[in-house]
């Protein structure tokens, strides 16, 4: 029972420190207006799904931006799977303001949920006690930041990642592949992240979850079919004029191919799917060899950024996903040194390395730097696999200090 209200009030501090720490950044982020943000895609797609109308009909979508005043349409239709509009009716049941505040705050508490979970992997309290530090060291990471300020809606494929590891670690693999599915719903950063985990699934003969991951992409494309059965095609005619217009701005294999070519065709794209292929072909490789010493969390913590650097399309906020990895590596190196020193010091190298990144995101328009979180990502993940854990005294004689 004590347990029971020491989570509990954990719990309600969690969501306090939270709610407390929005504010601030809204504060000094100057709370830019939901019309003027990439939230308003979503609202929009969710409040049309509510009133009966299809936000792949062009002049119903934009008709939409008229009579909600959302000023910024760089898109004729909704530029996501169809899908997600449906999970983007809760939304619409608010005002556009109200359902951004609304969002910011469920995407701070996706990742205290991530941060909570992703801790409770060992069993041990050294890492339980990083819990509110990290916590409160999260609202300064760059793609988190951006996120909430943007309202990307990259903190449900979060949720989506966390709760298929979740089950993977219940056994309960059908159900992991119908959640691991979800992340589909932003095609370019699921992609990826399913092909690693579909390679990592066969390796292991989980038979049940690669059914789950078709079961789940089966039920999407029927939910898109009985809106628009055109759908498809739609998407990927507006798909690609999204990814026409922003080349070679973006920290992935493809975007640096575009710059070494000169934007040139075909060079650029035989470049780009060379370097993409050969870095899923070797992170395929290691997951294949490592398939039987690989935790759920784990694998997903390599999973992820190597899917974002060799796919096509994603920004920085995009790569919120990587609080899972960031918290792995975390108490991964805690666990092997018995210390808090190296933890500390890789959170601040990359918390001060991404504020540089989206300062030259914001400065130049152009998110190349944030190569570099993936990167330092990368490294902190392959130091934490090799280090040597310290022998159980040396714990207790950190705690005795």
């Amino acid at each position: 029972m004590k347990k029971f209200w020491l989570n509990f009030f954990g719990g309600l501090i969690a969501c306090a420190l939270c709610l407390g720490m929005l504010l601030v950044l809204s504060r000094l982020s100057g709370a830019a207006r939901p019309q003027d943000t990439n939230f308003s895609f979503f609202w929009l797609a969710g409040r049309m799904t509510l009133q009966g109308q299809n936000p792949y009909d062009e002049t119903q979508y934009l008709a939409g931006h008229d009579t909600y005043q959302i000023g910024w349409r760089p898109n004729k239709i909704f530029p996501y799977p169809l899908p997600l509009a449906l999970l983007c009716v809760p939304l619409g049941l608010f005002s556009l303001e109200d359902a951004h505040r609304l969002w910011q705050g469920l995407t701070l508490l996706i990742v205290a949920l991530t941060i909570y979970v992703t801790l409770r992997q060992w069993a041990r309290p050294a890492q339980h006690r990083l819990f509110f530090p990290l916590l409160i060291a999260s609202f300064f990471f760059g793609p988190l930041y951006l996120s909430l300020e943007t309202g990307s809606i990259g903190a449900l494929s979060l949720l989506a990642v966390l709760l298929g590891g979740l089950a993977l670690q219940k056994e309960k693999p059908l159900l992991a592949g119908i959640f691991f599915s979800l992340t589909i719903l932003k095609p370019p950063q699921g992609l990826t992240i399913l092909i690693l985990l579909g390679i990592w699934f066969l390796a292991r003969k989980n038979w049940k979850a690669i059914y789950g991951l078709a079961l789940g992409g089966i039920m999407l494309l029927a939910l898109g079919l009985i809106q628009d059965p055109l759908w498809l095609t739609k998407f990927l005619h507006a798909s690609g004029a999204v990814m026409d217009r922003t080349q070679g701005v973006q920290s992935n294999v493809w975007a640096f191919a575009y710059l070494a070519c000169g934007g040139a065709t075909p060079c650029s794209n035989l470049l780009g799917a060379a370097g993409s292929l050969t870095l899923l072909g070797l992170g395929g490789y290691f997951l294949w060899r490592k398939q039987a010493q690989l935790t759920a969390f784990e694998a997903l913590s390599f999973i992820i950024p190597i899917g974002f650097v060799s796919t096509v399309y994603l920004w920085e906020y995009d790569q919120i996903l990587y609080i899972l990895p960031l918290v792995w590596v975390i108490g991964q190196f805690v666990q092997k040194t018995k210390s808090y020193l190296h933890a500390f010091l890789f959170l601040i190298l990359i918390i001060f390395y991404a504020f540089f990144a989206v300062s030259e995101l914001g400065a130049t328009q152009r998110d190349l730097w944030s190569l570099g979180n993936t990167l330092i990502l990368l490294a902190g993940f392959w130091l934490a696999s090799i280090l040597d854990e310290k022998p159980e005294r040396a714990l207790r004689a950190v705690s005795k200090r």
